[in-house]
């Protein structure tokens, strides 16, 4: 089910990575790099489930 509260957890997700993003671009670190794939990984996957909420939302109106 789509919340708002999924909503929040998203954003905060992509602005978590920002400094890491900062790492693996400017300095090279490439563990901060591996951090950014696993986290864009948990943004995909949070996408999706708040994608079929909206959609189950959608439908029930």
């Amino acid at each position: 089910m789509a919340s708002i509260d999924k909503f929040k957890e998203l954003k905060s997700l992509i602005d978590g990575l920002e400094g890491d993003a900062d790492k693996f671009y400017s300095k090279g670190n490439s563990t901060a790099g591996t951090r950014i794939r696993k986290g864009l990984q948990d943004i995909k996957n949070l996408s999706q489930s708040l994608r079929l909420g909206i959609q189950e939302l959608k439908n029930k109106k």
